[in-house]
């Protein structure tokens, strides 16, 4: 199916160049896929054919009709999946780190989707070919507890459970600094950051609400270990919030340019805890995730090097 928008510019993206305004309104499309629609006459500005580099004007009607993109099939593969709980409904997995979600460009393979898809050939089809049975996401260097629907009935009611906020997540991380706090709420809208297509940021334009609630597990020297709840479920959401009160996760290679002083590969973040309704029977259903190994160790050798 093609993709369809509409845009009609405001004063805030006056004299902005056409390419550079779209590839930040059309966040999962590459500025090249962009540039190339614009050149085979596939965006138009007030009907009519423009190049990359025109600038907008208040008012213009910008449209874009893209033909899907080609993507190579997404195979099955055999990698091993930590499985918490299967029926005939859902599968709950421990993700590990550095596993991406869901294929996408430079990721086609060993990614959790190739590795459902040699599981079981019973995934729900409503995310479509990319995304069988993916009800949520982590990010790539986020370890931990998710769920995926094995049929679309179960999508259906997991999707409306997030959109509720009747699915509970609770994750684990250790940032940086003393956080003053015993327990708070961080309430501070996010959207796409304006200049980094890859990246999330607080208050920017087009922000939507987000809520991390945090307590304090335990104290370190230079560190503190959270406890984190999430009431809604922005891309990047606790990394960014984490950065916005200056106490980002420790090994973040996005939202912080402090030196990991541990051996772990991506950040220390992990979805301890999640709770839902099951769609079939109604019952209400938690299921953990134990911390990695690598972060175990983390906070074995802080209570050791501080004598708790």
């Amino acid at each position: 199916m093609d993709e369809k928008y509409r845009f009609v510019i405001e004063e805030s993206d006056v004299k902005k160049r056409l390419d550079i305004f779209l590839s930040e309104n059309m966040a999962n499309t590459s500025r090249s896929r962009i540039k190339k629609a614009i050149e085979n006459q596939m965006i138009k500005v007030n009907g009519e054919v423009i190049k990359p580099n025109y600038r907008l004007k208040i008012g213009d009607v910008v449209e874009v009709n893209l033909p899907p993109p080609e993507r190579p099939s997404i195979e099955p593969e055999n990698i091993p999946l930590d499985i918490l709980y299967e029926d005939q409904d859902l599968i709950v997995i421990n993700k590990p780190r550095g596993m991406v979600v869901y294929p996408a460009p430079g990721n086609y393979s060993g990614t959790l989707v190739n590795a459902l898809l040699y599981h079981t050939i019973k995934l729900s089809s409503i995310g479509g070919a990319k995304r069988p049975g993916i009800v949520h996401r982590l990010d790539k260097d986020t370890s931990g507890v998710m769920v995926v629907a094995k049929n679309d009935s179960a999508h259906l009611s997991l999707t409306q459970q997030l959109k509720d906020k009747r699915m509970k997540k609770i994750y684990r991380a250790l940032v940086w600094g003393q956080v003053p706090e015993n327990q708070a709420v961080i309430d501070a809208p996010i959207g796409r950051h304006p200049e980094k297509r890859k990246e999330m940021a607080v208050g920017v334009k087009n922000a939507r609400e987000a809520k991390t609630f945090f307590k304090v597990l335990e104290r370190f020297k230079d560190y503190t270990y959270l406890e984190i709840k999430l009431e809604t479920g922005r891309t990047h959401q606790i990394r960014v919030h984490m950065k916005f009160i200056g106490h980002p996760v420790v090994g973040d290679p996005v939202y912080t340019r402090r030196k990991n002083p541990f051996q772990i590969k991506g950040q220390a973040l992990h979805a301890y805890m999640l709770g839902l309704f099951h769609p079939r029977t109604g019952e209400y259903m938690e299921f953990c995730a134990p911390l990695p190994e690598d972060f175990s160790t983390i906070l074995k050798l802080l209570r050791e090097r501080e004598g708790i």
